[in-house]
C-alpha cells in the first residue's frame, strides 16, 4: 500500500488520481472515475467529486493507495 499526503482535507478524488501522476489529467481521471474503475474505502465510487479525508483508502488499477493528513 502505498501512502498519498495530503495537508489539507477535504480534496476531491479526482484531484488526487491527477496530482498523484496516476492519471496524465483531470479530465481523464473523470472519465475512469464515473465508468466505475476506481474504488474508495472498498466499494465503487462513481462521484468525480467525492471528498476524500484522512485514512481513505483509494483503489485504482489493481494499486491501493490511503491518504495521510500531514
Amino acid at each position: 500500500m502505498r501512502i498519498i499526503e495530503i495537508t489539507r482535507e477535504p480534496v476531491e478524488l479526482y484531484k488526487i488520481l491527477k496530482f498523484e501522476g496516476l492519471v496524465a489529467t483531470g479530465g481523464e481521471a473523470k472519465l475512469l472515475i464515473g465508468d466505475g474503475q476506481v474504488s474508495v474505502n472498498g466499494e465503487v465510487e462513481t462521484r468525480k467529486g467525492r471528498k476524500m479525508h484522512n485514512g481513505d483508502v483509494i483503489e485504482f488499477r489493481a494499486e491501493t493507495h490511503q491518504l495521510q493528513l500531514v
